[in-house]
């Protein structure tokens, strides 16, 4: 086993993380188990999150891989009931599940607009309803929800996406105040670009409808950024550990923008 120089932000805390066995979900499960918390990995790859759960336990880390399907109210029930019968009282849910595609207005396929809404909005609330009940009252309880700049824009070909990228920012708002009395905040983060496989999936999809190479399609899009340069995931958790930390005890109801400079709304 290897272990690796850890801070304790986060130290007595429980976390879960949707959608955490590969790409920006990692590394926010990562990066928050580097901060002392304890972290449920929640996937419905069951692959993918043997071999999360596995990696970042030979790094010293705690961690729990938990099979979940945002879309099943059941799964979601019994996922979270299993967190909670092993370590009690969740105080950190980080919505990240979540699914991506192209779904044009003039498609006769209506099935990629409802699995993107069903996953992405309804994920999101039937999960986020689950934990809230196991979140103890002014015990530095956080919801943070990962949208997308596409949450502060549209994108052409996009409009299932760019709906509930934008859903779960009002989601956010409302809920923080709907909450704020139990001394729980809710934030949303909106990475740009980042390097991940999503990201890649995108790249090739949007090109092909374009006519266009993979490569030229994604110098397109790094030249559009002004620090021209993608993310890496590492760097969305980061500011999600910050987020889930107390030094952020006074920011709720907020979408942050992490993406360099790509948008400034």
């Amino acid at each position: 086993m290897t272990t690796e120089s850890h801070t304790a932000w986060l130290e007595d805390k429980i976390a879960l993380v949707s959608g955490g066995g590969t790409g920006i979900g990692r590394a926010i499960a990562a990066q928050l188990a580097k901060n002392g918390a304890k972290v449920a990995i929640a996937s419905r790859n069951q692959d993918q999150l043997k071999r999360a759960a596995t990696e970042l336990t030979e790094l010293g880390l705690i961690v729990q891989p938990v099979p979940m399907n945002v879309r099943d109210q059941a799964d979601v029930e019994r996922a979270v009931a299993q967190v909670v019968g092993q370590w009690g009282a969740i105080h950190i849910l980080v919505n990240n599940a979540g699914i991506s595609g192209l779904s044009r207005m003039d498609d006769d396929d209506d099935s990629k607009w409802y699995d993107i809404v069903d996953t992405n909005l309804h994920g999101m609330y039937r999960l986020t309803k689950a934990v809230l009940r196991h979140i103890p009252d002014q015990a530095g309880g956080r919801v943070i929800n990962i949208s997308s700049v596409l949450g502060k824009f549209g994108v052409p070909g996009y409009t299932a996406y760019c709906t509930t990228k934008h859903g779960m920012i009002g989601f956010s708002r409302a809920l923080a105040l709907e909450i704020v009395n139990r001394g729980i905040t809710v934030n949303t983060i909106c990475p740009g670009w980042v390097d991940t496989e999503m990201a890649a999936q995108g790249i090739a999809e949007t090109a092909k409808a374009s006519g266009i190479t993979p490569e030229e399609f994604k110098a397109q899009a790094v030249a559009a950024v002004p620090i021209r340069r993608f993310l890496e995931a590492e760097e969305i958790a980061q500011l999600v550990a910050y987020v889930a930390s107390d030094a952020a005890r006074g920011i709720t109801g907020q979408a942050m923008n992490i993406c360099g400079g790509q948008t400034m709304v």
